[in-house]
């Protein structure tokens, strides 16, 4: 079963998106910002991380970043969800290595449609 990391600091949303991939057949862990994330990664095979960018602590960029800099990780595909909506937001995303960039708002379909297109 496929495995993703949903990585939200505004629970409501997190808990949001956490059942449309729960309802989706997808397996799913919960972190409230990049460094819970990098703490729940260890050990654990993940097929996909689902990031907001602006987060307390460590942003979902800094975490791309890293996720890409570590050989365990650089592999796994990054679906960002944020309200960052500016052309140069998400091509300086790509460039961390986002794979997939939403914007808020989002749909369940919206969710899904992403995780689809990059989960193995």
């Amino acid at each position: 079963m496929t495995t993703i990391l949903v990585v939200e600091d505004t629970i409501s949303e997190q808990d949001l998106i956490a059942n449309y991939l729960r309802d989706g057949g997808y397996t799913v862990i919960t972190a409230n910002n990049g460094q819970e994330a990098l703490q729940k990664m260890i050990g654990k095979n993940l097929d996909v991380v689902l990031t907001d960018l602006v987060m307390p602590d460590m942003s979902g960029l800094e975490l791309c970043r890293s996720l890409k800099k570590n050989p365990a990780t650089k592999n796994v595909p990054i679906v960002a969800c944020t309200s960052k909506n500016q052309e140069l937001d998400k091509l300086w995303g790509m460039k961390q290595g986002i794979d997939v960039y939403l914007t808020k708002p989002f749909s369940r379909e919206d969710i899904l449609r992403a995780v689809r297109s990059v989960a193995a």
